[in-house]
């Protein structure tokens, strides 16, 4: 591969957001603006994460991305593509998204096999074709082991009986059941345990690197602010306030972020 070419692939856009802007409660009292005239890139494989106190905009902006919003003015582009008017559904040929209530990312009625079937017909056409046929069984225990969970050999329990941790673990590998390149995080750690946590985003650092994934994280956990990401911005008031990478993001401390909050 020539190095002009793999040029191009490093800073390849994967979204691009253009003087986005997002109101609620447009003409009451209760008026909010979440969002004032955004205008963001994110590279291809770029792990994003999205800081700022509450009422600052993260949710909005995660929910406009992902599509279960729309914003009132502007552009969202995935790879050059405008999906402005593509449904959230639409949208899972792109991103898979990891929700704060581990309840959210899976059916409980259904077992851990069944879960990874819809996971696995997400961008295709709903049929049973992919069932429950041996070689896909020997792949979910395949994927389920590889989260050292031991639940490679319990794939028919129902994921309603399993642990909140043990249900994100299993969102995020499912995230990647169907080719997704984006993946959307909104405080995936938020209801867990400190231990499980940390192992949670462990696990979810690794499944990013290994599979290449364009990553935008929204945390409350300043330390995971400084461990995880290439790149870290902070909202305030519908806007982005900062932009670091580089150096500048691999530098931080603590008591830098904090002082964002004075």
């Amino acid at each position: 591969m020539n190095l002009e070419l793999r040029n191009f692939e490093l800073f390849k856009i994967m979204i691009e957001l253009r003087n986005i802007s997002k109101t609620f409660n447009t003409g009451s009292a209760a008026k909010i603006s979440a969002l004032k005239d955004i205008n963001l890139t994110i590279q291809q494989k770029e792990f994003v994460v999205v800081v700022g106190s509450n009422g600052s905009g993260k949710s909005t902006f995660l929910n406009i991305i992902a599509g279960s919003q729309k914003p009132d003015h502007g552009k969202i582009l995935f790879e050059n593509k405008e999906v402005n008017k593509l449904h959230e559904y639409q949208r899972s040929n792109w991103i898979a998204r990891i929700f704060q209530n581990p309840l959210m990312g899976t059916a409980p009625e259904l077992t851990i096999l069944e879960n990874f079937r819809l996971a696995a017909l997400r961008t295709k056409n709903k049929t049973l074709t992919i069932g429950t046929k041996n070689k896909f069984r020997e792949t979910v225990r395949e994927k389920v082991s590889m989260l050292n969970l031991g639940l490679e050999n319990k794939v028919d329990q129902l994921m309603g009986t399993l642990s909140g941790g043990q249900r994100q673990a299993l969102t995020l590998q499912m995230a990647v059941m169907d080719d997704a390149k984006i993946l959307l995080m909104d405080e995936p750690a938020g209801a867990l345990d400190p231990k499980t946590s940390e192992t949670l985003m462990t696990l979810a650092k690794k499944i990013i690197d290994d599979f290449g994934l364009t990553t935008v994280l929204v945390t409350h956990q300043m330390k995971d602010a400084i461990r995880y990401g290439s790149r870290i911005i902070q909202m305030a008031e519908g806007t982005i306030k900062k932009d670091l990478t580089g150096d500048e993001k691999m530098n931080l401390r603590l008591q830098d972020i904090y002082a964002w909050f004075d």
